[in-house]
């Protein structure tokens, strides 16, 4: 039983197919990381503590003192939110200036 030389390449073809995708489907992120804050759920704990903190002053504060204020915060966890910055403070407030909750 001779194999030709085209048999053995599919083989070997298929064989090292099988092998690169399971590599590949190794190193996929399969869970969600523990700190991850781009959640809907980290979203909107972040969107509860700006609500409560711009209630709590009236709405009169700046956007530096809303971001000091929100990572000063009891119940901000730094460890989780560690990526938290005036950045996604804005991208925040956009959001919910769009759902026409704050006007900042």
């Amino acid at each position: 039983m001779g194999f030709d030389i085209s048999t053995w390449m599919m083989i070997f073809f298929i064989v090292f197919l099988v092998i690169g995708m399971w590599k590949v489907y190794a190193f996929l992120p399969n869970k969600a990381l523990a700190d991850d804050d781009t959640t809907k759920e980290a979203q909107e704990k972040l969107e509860a503590i700006i609500l409560k903190i711009i209630k709590s002053k009236n709405n009169d504060l700046s956007r530096d003192e809303l971001f000091e204020l929100v990572k000063n915060d009891e119940d901000f966890d730094k460890e989780h939110f560690w990526r938290f910055n005036q950045n996604r403070l804005n991208q925040l407030l956009n959001t919910l200036n769009v759902k026409g909750l704050v006007s900042i």
